[in-house]
């Protein structure tokens, strides 16, 4: 008996994809890829990138204010910028940490500054013409009436003891000489000089016996501003 189909040599079965090279049934077609139904395949165009997250606009406002050398405000500004940068995944956190930086050394600046001018008003303060106690003053705070526990050496004075007139003391400011503000710095010899000319004793202080001794301004005062000479009479 014949089989249908059977007679060609050859044939192939009803279904049976046609034999290859040799016999052999060709390669299976891979299959494509699946995509769920109603959503059409992703495309993007050449050159897409996807957008960058913003920039933090308190990071910038922190390397702003710390260029500008708002010390405190900077440094708080950083702070939540690196806050908001590290919960919210923004750019800037760069800015943050360089608006602390800034901030901190601002900071810094203003306090001794500060301290700076703390000192000078404290050193240029005049005294009253009598304390009440005695206590240290800086030679620039010394006015008409003021009188010295003691005399420190010859050279340049600093700090004095200043006491009541009515306990016992070693000198006593007499008077003062001004130099003109817009004055050039005459030299030592000659500052010393013009200061010694214009103390003058009393007949009395005279007849008791007592000296005179100069303070003039030092170079180095005079170039801060100093230009104050002091006459100071001394007790035997």
């Amino acid at each position: 008996m014949s089989s249908p189909d059977s007679g060609e040599a050859g044939g192939s079965w009803p279904g049976q994809q046609p034999a290859g090279p040799g016999g052999y049934p060709p390669p299976p077609t891979p299959p494509g890829p699946v995509l769920p139904a109603g959503y059409p395949e992703t495309y993007y165009a050449p050159g897409w990138q996807e957008p960058k997250p913003p920039t933090d606009g308190v990071s910038i406002a922190a390397l702003v204010t710390g260029l500008l050398a708002l010390g405190p405000v900077a440094v708080v500004l950083g702070l939540v910028g690196l806050y908001r940068t590290t919960k919210r995944g923004t750019r800037g956190r760069g800015l943050a940490i360089a608006g602390i930086v800034l901030g901190a050394l601002a900071t810094v600046a203003w306090l001794v500054l500060v301290a700076v001018v703390v000192v000078t008003l404290m050193q240029t303060r005049p005294l009253p013409a009598d304390v009440s106690s005695p206590r240290s003053a800086h030679v620039g705070q010394l006015v008409v009436g003021n009188c010295l526990a003691t005399l420190p050496p010859d050279g340049e004075v600093d700090t004095v003891q200043v006491v009541p007139c009515a306990h016992d003391h070693a000198a006593r400011v007499s008077s003062e000489y001004d130099f003109p503000q817009d004055a050039v710095w005459p030299g030592q010899p000659a500052a010393d000089a013009r200061v010694a000319r214009a103390c003058v004793l009393t007949e009395q202080e005279r007849a008791d016996g007592a000296t005179v001794v100069t303070w003039a301004p030092t170079e180095d005062g005079w170039t801060r501003g100093d230009r104050a000479g002091l006459c100071l009479v001394k007790t035997s």
